[in-house]
C-alpha cells in the first residue's frame, strides 16, 4: 500500500510517499523561514498563500524522486489539525481534489500523531508501548502510548510550550526568528549557572509544565544587567539547562510511574542537542531506551503524515475517508480524541 502524505499545518510545506512494503520512498519539505523572518514570526495569510505555490511542484519532485506515477498512489493523507486554519485548508483541499481525481481515499491525520509516530520511521525502531514526549511548536505534552490510536495524555504545558519559550527567549536576547535553533547555538558558547534561573514545576509531583515564568526570569535578568555578548551566551546556556532539565526529569518520571522502558521524543525541540544529551544520560541510568526521529524528520514534514496514515490503515483505525471531495480541518484538535 502506497500513501502520499501532505503537511501544511504552519510554515513548512511537506510531501512524502510511504510504502508499507518498502518504507519511505521519498519526501520533500519547503520551509518558509526566510519569508517570515522580517516579521519576527509566522504570518498566517502569507503562510497559506505560499503553501498553494509549493504543493504541486513538491508533488512532482516526490514522484520523480520515488520514480513512480501518481496513479500508483493508494491513499492520500493530509494534516487536518491542529494548526493554522488557512494553512490546513490548503493541504486539505489539495489532497481532497487530487484524491477525487484519482478515485482514492483522502484521510485526515492529526499533526501531533504524525510527530508521535515519526520515531518509528527511524532505523532504530521504537516498539509499543512507550512514553512519548511531544515538544512541537505550541505543544509540550507527555503521552502514554499503547498502540496506534491509543494515546493517554499524562501532562502538558499550562502556558507557553517549550518551543514557544525558546523562541520568545531568543527574541529577548535579540536573536531574531526562528529563535530556538539560534538560542541553542548561542548556548554552546555560554556557561550555565552564572545566571540563576528557576526550574518551573520540576518538583510538582505531576507531569504538567510551565515555561512562561522561565521566560519572564530571562526578561528580568536582561533588564537588571547591560548584557554583553558573553552575558547573552551565558543566559542562553542557563535557560537551555533549565528547560531541558524539566523536560527530561518529567519524561523519565512518567516512564517510572508507568513502568515502561521506552521513551519516544518527537517534535522540533527534540532536535535540541542538549536535550538529547541530558535524556540519554539520565535514561541510561534508569534502564530506559530513548528513541528519536531522524533529525530531518524533527520539523514538520509529509513523511510523518504518510506514515501515521499507513499505520492507521494497517491497524484498521483510519477515519472514514472523505466522500465526493468533501473535507474539513480542525485547528484545535486534542490528540487524545484522534
Amino acid at each position: 500500500m502506497r500513501v502520499l502524505g501532505i503537511e501544511t499545518s504552519c510554515d513548512e510545506t511537506g510531501l512524502a510517499l510511504y510504502d508499507t512494503s518498502r518504507g519511505l520512498l521519498a519526501h520533500a519539505v519547503h520551509s518558509q523561514v526566510a519569508m517570515h523572518e522580517d516579521y519576527g514570526g509566522v504570518v498566517p495569510e502569507l503562510a497559506s498563500r505560499d503553501h498553494i505555490l509549493r504543493l504541486a511542484p513538491l508533488l512532482q519532485k516526490v514522484l520523480a524522486d520515488a520514480a513512480v506515477s501518481q496513479e500508483s498512489i493508494d491513499a492520500i493523507a493530509y494534516t487536518a489539525g491542529p494548526g493554522l486554519a488557512g494553512a490546513l485548508l490548503t493541504g486539505a483541499s489539495f489532497a481532497s481534489g487530487l484524491a477525487l481525481a484519482l478515485g482514492i481515499p483522502a484521510l485526515p491525520i492529526h499533526h501531533l500523531e504524525g510527530h508521535l509516530l515519526s520515531p518509528l520511521l527511524s532505523k532504530d525502531l521504537a516498539r509499543f508501548p512507550f512514553i512519548a514526549l511531544l515538544v512541537s511548536g505550541g505543544h509540550t505534552q507527555i503521552m502514554a502510548v499503547t498502540q496506534v490510536g491509543a494515546y493517554a495524555l499524562l501532562g502538558e504545558s499550562l502556558d507557553d510550550a517549550a518551543g514557544e519559550a525558546f523562541d520568545k527567549t531568543a527574541q529577548l536576547l535579540g536573536l531574531g526568528y526562528p529563535g530556538g535553533p539560534a538560542l541553542a547555538k548561542l548556548a554552546e558558547t555560554g556557561m550555565p549557572g552564572r545566571f540563576k534561573l528557576p526550574r518551573p514545576m520540576l518538583n510538582s509531583g505531576d507531569f504538567m509544565f510551565s515555561f512562561s515564568g522561565l521566560k519572564t526570569a530571562v526578561l528580568t535578568a536582561a533588564r537588571e544587567h547591560t548584557l554583553s555578548a558573553q552575558d547573552k551566551a551565558d543566559l542562553a546556556a542557563e535557560f537551555q539547562e533549565a528547560a531541558t532539565e524539566v523536560l527530561a526529569a518529567k519524561s523519565l518520571a512518567a516512564c517510572r510511574q508507568r513502568r515502561l522502558s521506552t521513551l519516544v521524543v518527537a517534535g522540533g525541540v527534540g532536535a535540541n542537542r542538549r536535550l538529547r544529551e541530558r535524556l540519554d544520560s539520565a535514561a541510561a541510568k534508569q534502564g530506559v531506551r530513548v528513541c528519536y526521529p531522524e533529525l530531518e524528520l524533527c520539523t514538520d514534514n509529509g513523511a510523518m503524515i504518510a506514515f501515521a496514515a499507513a499505520q492507521r490503515l494497517l491497524a484498521g483505525k483510519a477515519e472514514a475517508p472523505n466522500k465526493e471531495g468533501a473535507f474539513a480541518v480542525r485547528p484545535r484538535w486534542p490528540l487524545a480524541t484522534a
